[in-house]
C-alpha cells in the first residue's frame, strides 16, 4: 500500500477506541460517530501507514501486532491530551524573601506566619542575612523582595519607603535614666554605654553629637548589631542608642525605651529590582506587612 505523510488525530482516536472497545460499533458509540466513520478512519490509517491493523476472524476484527505496537506508541500522545483537558491545577507561588536579623527574627516571622495562614496557596522562602547581602541577592535575582533598615543607593534597585523611626535610648527597666521622659546627650555623661562598631555610619554621627554636647559616656562594649546592643542593655550592662523599630514591638515589656533628643531619623524600606516586574506574591506581601505592622510611639508609616 502507498504510504502518505502527515498525522490524523481522528484516525488515532478511532484506532484506540477500536483497541479498547473491541468492535467498530462500540468504538463508534464511544466516539459519538457512526460505525462507517470509524471504519473509514481505520482504513485511512492503514493506507497512510502501509500497515494492516485489523484482521477479520470469525466475524470479529482482531488487532494485529502492528496495531498493538502503534497503539502503545500513542500512549504518550493521549496522556498529553488528558493533561491538557484536565482541570487546571493551582500554581503554588513562591516569595523569595530576604531580610537582616533585626527585622527577620520575631517581627517578620510573625508577619510571614499571618500571611501564609491567610494565603495557604502561597509559599515563602525566607533568608536571614546582612543588609549588604540583601542588596546583593536582589541584584543577582536570587530574591524577589528584601526589607532593610539602611538607606542604600544601588543601580538596578528600587527602594519603597516602609517606616520612619526616631532614635531611642534602650536600657534595663531599673536603669537610673529610665525615670526620665526624654534623654538628652548630656544625660549620658558618665553612664556606661554599649555602642555599635565604627563600621556603622550612625556611630560617627552619635560620637559627633556627644562630643558637641560635652558628654563622655563610658563605652563598655562595642557590637555589630542592634540586637546585641539591646540584649546587653537588657542585661543591665548600660545604655544603647538604637533604632527602636521593630524591636520595641517585642521588647517593650522586657526593657525601657526612651526618646533620645537628637536629630537622628531611621528609615526602613522594601527593596525590589527595577529590572524585573514585581511578582504578584511580593505585592501581596507588601500590602500584608503595611496593614499588619502594629503601631508604636517611635515609628510611623513612611
Amino acid at each position: 500500500m502507498a504510504r502518505h505523510a502527515g498525522h490524523s488525530l481522528s484516525e488515532y482516536q478511532a484506532l484506540r477506541a477500536m483497541m479498547e472497545s473491541g468492535t467498530a460499533t462500540a468504538a463508534a458509540r464511544r466516539l459519538g460517530l457512526t460505525q462507517s466513520a470509524v471504519s473509514r478512519a481505520v482504513a485511512s490509517l492503514e493506507a497512510r501507514t502501509g500497515r494492516i491493523l485489523f484482521e477479520r476472524e470469525a466475524g470479529r476484527l482482531r488487532p494485529t501486532a502492528e496495531a498493538i505496537r502503534l497503539n502503545r506508541r500513542l500512549d504518550s500522545l493521549f496522556e498529553a491530551l488528558d493533561r491538557i483537558d484536565a482541570p487546571p491545577t493551582a500554581v503554588r507561588e513562591t516569595l523569595r524573601l530576604i531580610a537582616p536579623p533585626s527585622l527577620a527574627h520575631r517581627f517578620l516571622v510573625s508577619l510571614v506566619t499571618g500571611f501564609l495562614k491567610a494565603n495557604p496557596h502561597f509559599f515563602v522562602s525566607l533568608e536571614v542575612n546582612t543588609s549588604d547581602e540583601v542588596i546583593r541577592g536582589l541584584v543577582e535575582d536570587r530574591f524577589d523582595l528584601g526589607i532593610i533598615r539602611v538607606e542604600m543607593s544601588r543601580a538596578g534597585l528600587r527602594m519603597i519607603p516602609y517606616r520612619v523611626s526616631s532614635v531611642v535610648c534602650a536600657m534595663a527597666s531599673d536603669h537610673p535614666l529610665s525615670s526620665l521622659e526624654t534623654i538628652s546627650p548630656s544625660d549620658l555623661d558618665g553612664h556606661r554605654m554599649i555602642a555599635l562598631t565604627h563600621r556603622h555610619a550612625r556611630r560617627a554621627q552619635l560620637d559627633k553629637i556627644l562630643l558637641e554636647a560635652g558628654a563622655h559616656p563610658e563605652i563598655v562594649a562595642e557590637v555589630s548589631t542592634t540586637f546585641a546592643a539591646m540584649d546587653l542593655a537588657k542585661e543591665g550592662l548600660g545604655v544603647s542608642v538604637v533604632n527602636p523599630f521593630p524591636a520595641v514591638h517585642y521588647r517593650g515589656s522586657e526593657m525601657t525605651f526612651r526618646p533620645f533628643d537628637v536629630p537622628m531619623i531611621y528609615r526602613s524600606y522594601f527593596a525590589v529590582s527595577d529590572q524585573r516586574p514585581l511578582p504578584r506574591i511580593a505585592r501581596a506581601f507588601i500590602r500584608h506587612v503595611r496593614l499588619n505592622t502594629p503601631t508604636d510611639p517611635f515609628s510611623e508609616k513612611a
